[in-house]
C-alpha cells in the first residue's frame, strides 16, 4: 500500500503552472523511473517555465494545436519559441488533435458525434487537462517521440497555463483503451 499526495486547485481554466511544477519536482524527486515529461502548450511559454523549474534531467517534449487550430495556416507557436526551445533540448510536435482532428470536420459539418468525443467527454469529467494529458500521449506515441509502455508525465490544462499532470503509460492510438492512468499529481477539482 501507498499514500500519494494530490494537489488540487479550485478550478480548471486558471494558470496554476508554478504550482503544477511544484507538484512535478516532488514527483521527481521521489521516483527515479521517470525520464520524460509531456506538456500542452500552445504558445510554449508553459514548457520553457518547465524547463527552467526543472530539478531533474528528464526529456521535454511540448505539445501545441496543429496548424489552423485557431485560424488557417495559423500556428499557436511562433518559429521564434521553436527556436528557443529546442535550444534548451526541448522537442515540439504540431499534429492532429487524437480525439478531434478529422471526425470534428465531419461532426462541425454535419452534425452527431465521434465515438472520440465520448472518450474526451468521460477524461474531461476528471478535468479538460486530464483528457489533454491522455490526448498529447496518444498523439506523441502516434509521433514515435515517445515510446509506449514507459511510464511518463503528461501535463494539460485549459486556456492559458496548466493545471493538471499525472503520470500515465502512453500507448499508440489504435490501442486508445490499453493507456494507463498510474497517478494524478494535480487536477482542478470543477
Amino acid at each position: 500500500m501507498e499514500r500519494k499526495f494530490i494537489t488540487y486547485f479550485e478550478k480548471q481554466g486558471n494558470d496554476y503552472t508554478d504550482e503544477v511544477i511544484n507538484g512535478i519536482n516532488d514527483k521527481l524527486e521521489s521516483s527515479n523511473d521517470i525520464k520524460r515529461i509531456l506538456i500542452a502548450s500552445a504558445s510554449g511559454k508553459s514548457a520553457l517555465k518547465l524547463h527552467e523549474a526543472i530539478d531533474n534531467d528528464v526529456e521535454i517534449i511540448n505539445v501545441t494545436h496543429h496548424m489552423g487550430f485557431s485560424g488557417e495556416n495559423e500556428s499557436d507557436i511562433s518559429l521564434e519559441m521553436i527556436g528557443k526551445l529546442e535550444k534548451h533540448g526541448i522537442k515540439t510536435y504540431l499534429g492532429i488533435h487524437a480525439f478531434s482532428g478529422a471526425a470534428r470536420g465531419i461532426t462541425n459539418k454535419y452534425g452527431g458525434y465521434s465515438p472520440l468525443d465520448i472518450v474526451a467527454d468521460t477524461l474531461r469529467m476528471f478535468s479538460h487537462g486530464i483528457k489533454v494529458a491522455a490526448e498529447i500521449s496518444l498523439m506523441a506515441a502516434d509521433a514515435g517521440l515517445i515510446p509506449v509502455g514507459e511510464k511518463i508525465i503528461a501535463i494539460g490544462g485549459r486556456g492559458h497555463g496548466i493545471d493538471s499532470a499525472v503520470i500515465l503509460t502512453p500507448v499508440n492510438s489504435k490501442n486508445l483503451f490499453d493507456l494507463k492512468f498510474h497517478e494524478i499529481i494535480t487536477m482542478p477539482k470543477e
